[in-house]
Formats: structure tokens, C-alpha cells, sequence
């Protein structure tokens, strides 16, 4: 009973905040702020603008655990703002904003040399910096358009964002305890629990080779500032190219392993069909008919138009976006205004490979009538989006070319 109640009192502080923040109910016919029509009825029904502390007013899907989906609006600059960052948890027992001059981080496993503890100030001291460019999408962004429609979060377009996460490399840490040729994955566990003691613990695992990758952080920073609570404080893993699956919060060890990890949410969790994608095979988790979700494929939002905007006749318009992909990088972005001819985009800066990359495309508006305006973007290792979606029963990698329905007038 202690037990329990130490771990509902952990989820409830938090939590328990959320009344007292501030709730903008909104209209959602139409609204570009709660999302797309192709949503369900009964979600969009229940959505709404909700401020949770330290946050602008996201799209609330779900109070507990929390999960928030960013508005549009904030993806018309490449680097999404710390406070619009959409929220994404699994279990409702949530720590209580963290001191991060107690905290501490546990590495061990039976594939470890020797079992070490860190401190944020070891980190910050004892470790070379490191710092990546990064989108972090949810494994499900844009279940809520699938068709049929799939059970879990009803996710619009915005379980995502990109950010500059700094922190040190995972490899560096774990290069200190000693990795051990015996070691098959690594394995990541934050300080969230469930409610419920029976509820199981969100573990995740990395092939060693990816754990060992330069690109793979704790970090501790979010675009310059200290990570928010709600995305993580004071540490989380940061996998670039990778699915938000991965991107372990509030993080408080780090294990070495022999044998693959088994618990819920590495199998039958987070898993699509074999085959059904071309994104790196996650080896050891190879031993049923599915395999694990890794990296995000090729994908765009066109993100200051939505269906049913007027153009004003004669006035050039500048349609905006963003592409990304799971860090071959963005090769090009074509639109179309017709459904059939495709032009090349202008691509902005490159931030890396891992980054949103910003295009722009001047639609024709010198007579009037209909247009359908479509993005789609292309990565450097020649994936291209797809026309159909590639449905899986979980609604993972949405990533069918978007149409947007306006007029000029």
C-alpha cells in the first residue's frame, strides 16, 4: 500500500496542476488550431486549446497521462519553441518537477565492465558537450487521419517538433562503466510510473551499435534552456532519425544487456509488420512476425494553408513548410497546384540531417478557381512520400502526401 501510494502521489503532484491551468475551448470546425476533419467526430469533439504549466495552449488529446499535440502555427520556423513543444506520455504517474542537483543516473547491466553512478554535475563536468539538431516525432503522429481508423492517441499532425538538444554522448557515458563484447542492447528506463503497480514500466532498448552511435545523447538542454518537465527534466535520450518511442524521459538508468529486452513496450508494443517499411531492422527483436518501429520516414506539412482558405486573385502567395525525414536529409520538395504538374520548392537552411528543413513555393494566382496544393518532399537516400498509405494496425508512419483544398477569389 506505501508503494502505491508513493507512486500515485509522484503522478498526482504533477498532475494536479492541471486544473488550475488555463482551458480555451474552441470551435473545431475548420480550425486550423485543433487540426483536420479526417480526424474522428468523437475526438475532435473532445478536443481543445489547454495551457499546461509552462506551456502555450496546446491541442489537448488526453488530460492523464497527459498528451498535448502543437498547433500548426508554431511549425512555420524550423526549431519548434520550448513552450509550444507537444507533450507525449505513456503512464500516468508523472514525477513532481525534479531537482537536478539530486538527481542521478544508474548504469550497470550484466554486459557492463562495472556498475557507475552519475550526477548532473559529473555530466556537465566530466564529459565532452555534445549537441544535435533533432526532430522528435511520436511513433503515431497522424493515426488520426488513417483510414480505417486505428485505435491509441487520435494524433493530428502535431506530435513533433524539432529542436537543438545539447547534452553529452550516450557512448561516452557508457564507454566509463565499460561495454562488454557479450552486450546485445542497451536498455532505458525513465523515472514515470504507471498508476497502478500491475501497469507495465515504459522500458525501452537500443541495439548496441546505435547506443554507440556519435549521434545518440543525454541531454539535458532544450534549445539553450533547461529541458521542460514536460518534456523530460532534467535528463532524457535523445535518437535522432528514430521514432519518439525511443526518446526516453525523465531518464534514471541505463542498463547493458546480453539478451534482448521483452517487457510491453518493446514487444508487442510499438511494432509493425515485417517488411512493410524500409527503415533499419532492429536485429535482436527479429523473433516474431512483426519487428519494432526505428526511424521516421519521409514526410512534409505545409504549414500556412488549410483547406477551405481564400486567395486573393493577383496577390502572390508564398505557401510554407517543412520536410523531414529519419536523417538521410532532405533532397528536394516539389508542390503542386493541380494535382498532376509538380514544381521544385525552395529549400531553406540546412540545420543537419536530422532537422526540419524549411521550403517555399509561389502558388499562381493570377485567375480564379480551385486549387488543390500538394507537397512532396523526397530524402537524399531517394524515399519518396507515398500517394496510399501503407496502413498498419497501429497507425504508425503516416506519411501520404497532403491535400489542401483552396480557392482564389
Amino acid at each position: 500500500m506505501d508503494k502505491w501510494r508513493r507512486r500515485f502521489t509522484a503522478g498526482a503532484g504533477a498532475m494536479a496542476l492541471l486544473p488550475v491551468s488555463r482551458a480555451f475551448p474552441a470551435p473545431v470546425g475548420g480550425s486550423a488550431e485543433l487540426g483536420f476533419s479526417e480526424i474522428p467526430d468523437g475526438t475532435l469533439a473532445e478536443q481543445m486549446l489547454y495551457a499546461l504549466p509552462g506551456k502555450v495552449p496546446l491541442i489537448k488529446k488526453t488530460f492523464r497521462p497527459p498528451n498535448f499535440e502543437t498547433p500548426v502555427r508554431y511549425f512555420r520556423t524550423a526549431i519548434t519553441p520550448n513552450d509550444a513543444f507537444f507533450v507525449r506520455y505513456h503512464l500516468a504517474g508523472i514525477p513532481q518537477p525534479m531537482n537536478a542537483a539530486s538527481w542521478s543516473l544508474s548504469v550497470g547491466g550484466d554486459s557492463a565492465e562495472r556498475p557507475m553512478k552519475f550526477t548532473m554535475a559529473q555530466l556537465r563536468k566530466e564529459f565532452k558537450p555534445a549537441q544535435v539538431t533533432a526532430v522528435n516525432q511520436c511513433s503515431g503522429n497522424r493515426r488520426g487521419l488513417s483510414e480505417p481508423h486505428v485505435p491509441g492517441v487520435e494524433w493530428g499532425v502535431g506530435a513533433m517538433g524539432n529542436a537543438l538538444w545539447r547534452g553529452v554522448r550516450l557512448k561516452d557515458v557508457l564507454a566509463r562503466a565499460g561495454v562488454k563484447a557479450s552486450a546485445v542492447e542497451v536498455i532505458f528506463d525513465g523515472a514515470d510510473q504507471g498508476a497502478m503497480d500491475k501497469t507495465p514500466d515504459f522500458v525501452k532498448s537500443l541495439p548496441v551499435d546505435m547506443a554507440l552511435s556519435d549521434e545518440v545523447l543525454i541531454a539535458f538542454e532544450m534549445n539553450g534552456q533547461p529541458l521542460p518537465h514536460w518534456n523530460g527534466f532534467p535528463a532524457r535520450l535523445i535518437v535522432p532519425g528514430w521514432t519518439g518511442t525511443y526518446w526516453v524521459k525523465h531518464l534514471v538508468s541505463v542498463n547493458v544487456s546480453s539478451t534482448p529486452e521483452k517487457n510491453f513496450w518493446m514487444s508487442p508494443a510499438y511494432r509493425v509488420p515485417r517488411g512493410l517499411f524500409s527503415t533499419p531492422t532492429f536485429k535482436s527483436q527479429l523473433y516474431a512476425a512483426n519487428e519494432p518501429i526505428t526511424s521516421m520516414v519521409v514526410n512534409s506539412l505545409m504549414t500556412n494553408l488549410q483547406t477551405g482558405q481564400k486567395l486573393a486573385r493577383g496577390k502572390p502567395f508564398e505557401a510554407r513548410g517543412i520536410a523531414w525525414d529519419g536523417g538521410a536529409g532532405i533532397a528536394k520538395v516539389e508542390v503542386s497546384s493541380n494535382g498532376s504538374d509538380w514544381h521544385a520548392a525552395k529549400l531553406g537552411k540546412d540545420l543537419g540531417r536530422f532537422s526540419f528543413r524549411e521550403f517555399s513555393f509561389a502558388l499562381p494566382t493570377r485567375e480564379s478557381g480551385s486549387l488543390v496544393v500538394m507537397a512532396r518532399a523526397t530524402s537524399k537516400s531517394g524515399e519518396t512520400q507515398v500517394e496510399k498509405l501503407k496502413f498498419n494496425p497501429a497507425g504508425y508512419h503516416n506519411n501520404v502526401i497532403q491535400r489542401i483544398y483552396v480557392e482564389v477569389v
